[in-house]
Parts: C-alpha cells; structure tokens; sequence
C-alpha cells in the first residue's frame, strides 16, 4: 500500500491497519498539546495523530498504544523513521488492562465506532459504542494528571452520550468543535476535549470542504504546515 506523504513525515500503511483519514488528521490538527510534556495515545493505528502531535510540540514525549499487533508494530515502524522518533514509543497494549504509575498531560483518540447503518436501526451501534467510550472515559480520568486533558474525535450521534458519561467520571468538558463535511451541512463529527476541573466552555464550528472535493481555506490554513496537497 502506498506510503502517505507529509511535509516532515511519511506514514505507511497497511491493509490490516485503519488508514490514514480526514478524521486523525483534524484531531492531530486541533487537539491542545502545546503545554503537554507526557502524551498518551490510545488506539495509535499508523502513529499519524502522534507524529502530527509532535510535529507541533518539540518537547513533549509520546506513548501510543494498540491492541492490533499490526498497528502498534506499524506506528513503531512510523515513529522510529521520523525525525520525531526519539522521543515516540508504540507498544502493543489493551487500554483495558494498560498499568502505568505516571499521569499524562494528554490523552487523545481516535476511537472506534460503527457507521451508520442503513436500516436505522442502532444508529451508531449504541451499546457498542457506549462500551468502548465509557471504558475509554474511565480509564483516562485515572490516567490524566491535575492539569491533564482528554482530547477525542467521535460521531455527532455519540456527543451527548460522550458528555455526560465524561462527566460522571469527573472529567468537564472545555472544548467542543463542531465539525462540518461542507458548508451548509450538518455536523458530523465533534472534537472533544475534557478536564478534571470545570472551565469555561470554548465551542467553534469546522469545515472541511467549502464544494464537493473542494477544501475549505479553514481547512487549508490548518493543514498547511502538515499536508502537501496533490502529492499523496
């Protein structure tokens, strides 16, 4: 499978491992990893979010874990071949089980959910996908220090659901992008970003595409230091 190119790194791919998308990419973009120092990121597939993440910061450390051997020998493979690779580390690990003493600054994912499915029914597979959040959720908080911050990307249909198990679990949400395909459509995609303290909400709207296969300005101005655009 063709490898993806980015202006300072490459990601290769693998039929066996989720593919590079516009989805990690935003989280990438988007999620608040200035101030972090320790970062954590859980279901890392080919390491993209975490090389964008440390593209951004020069100084942060990166742990990525997944449960698919592929992947995390993949994302390995990724980090080790930036020039990011010194301070990255992929593992082959279920977050269910993941036992470490230290507390991340951030926390961020791109986790797994089920589309839509034609009869309607179960729109976004609702007792699956509560099971994963709920577990990713919980086992976050305990992981996140003081200051920490979960930062993910999910469907718009899981939001509500999202939120107020985060809360229960003590996490507040401080941060929440709406995420639009196109101008003028719905959203479909929410970043999400939680602390253990409540904070004043920022919310904001993102579009990708300004006409069909058209990107937005928004959405080139956020890429730009990332993307090269017609040479993938």
């Amino acid at each position: 499978m063709k490898p993806f190119k980015f202006k300072k790194f490459e990601i290769r791919q693998s039929k066996d491992v989720f593919r590079v998308g516009t989805d990690g990419v935003l989280l990438g973009a988007l999620a608040h990893v200035e101030d972090a120092v320790e970062v954590l990121e859980v279901g890392t597939g080919t390491g993209l979010i975490s090389l964008m993440l440390a593209q951004r910061n020069s100084k942060a450390e990166f742990l990525g874990i997944d449960i698919n051997e592929n992947a995390a020998g993949l994302a390995q493979d990724n980090f080790e071949n930036s020039d990011f690779g010194f301070r990255m580390k992929a593992i082959l690990q279920d977050f269910k089980t993941f036992e470490t003493c230290e507390k991340f600054d951030l926390i961020v994912s791109n986790p797994p959910y089920f589309e839509e499915s034609g009869s309607g029914k179960d729109k976004i597979a609702r007792q699956a996908v509560e099971l994963n959040f709920r577990e990713l959720i919980s086992k976050s908080a305990d992981l996140l220090c003081e200051k920490g911050i979960l930062s993910v990307i999910i469907p718009v249909e899981a939001g509500d659901y999202f939120i107020e198990t985060a809360r229960e679990n003590h996490l507040f949400l401080r941060c929440r992008i709406n995420i639009k395909g196109i101008e003028h459509s719905k959203i479909k995609r929410l970043i999400l970003e939680f602390s253990p303290h409540e904070k004043l909400l920022k919310e904001s709207e993102f579009i990708i595409e300004k006409s069909p296969r058209k990107y937005s300005d928004q959405y080139l101005e956020l890429t730009k230091e990332f993307h090269v655009f017609g040479k993938t």
